[in-house]
């Protein structure tokens, strides 16, 4: 009883660092990103050819592989980047860290369920539409 207490304690801590890390790393990035990019005004019109077409976000800010170098460079869009993709993987940490708490308490049945979560959540990842 007291292990499961202690498993939900640390589950809370994850979530709880994550989002903290989260924010910070956002925050940081947001902050380079207001001094990079002062004083340009921002281009809302349609692109060229298309005017019910939206200008996305840049190439390299859609690819984890991408974003790495451009964060390493102080890219202020990528650090931002950074912190929403610490937000997306801290609740996937927390499925993780609870398949290794219910391998540890040898409850199978939980291990298989949160293996599928886990299954189901990286599929979706791979696999998803675009």
């Amino acid at each position: 009883m007291k292990t499961e207490r202690n498993v939900e304690l640390l589950i809370g801590k994850l979530l709880r660092y994550g989002v903290i890390v989260s924010c910070i790393i956002s925050v940081a990035g947001g902050i380079i990103y207001l001094f990079q990019h002062q004083g340009t005004i921002p281009d809302y019109a349609p692109v060229a050819g298309n005017s019910d077409m939206f200008r996305g976000a840049p190439e390299y800010l859609r690819g984890i592989s991408a974003i790495f170098p451009r964060v390493l460079a102080l890219d202020g869009a990528a650090i931002i980047q950074l912190g929403v993709i610490v937000l997306v993987a801290t609740p996937i940490f927390r499925v993780v860290f609870s398949l290794f708490a219910f391998l540890y308490e040898k409850d199978y049945l939980y291990v298989v369920i949160t293996l599928i979560v886990l299954l189901i959540i990286l599929a979706n990842m791979l696999f998803g539409l675009h």
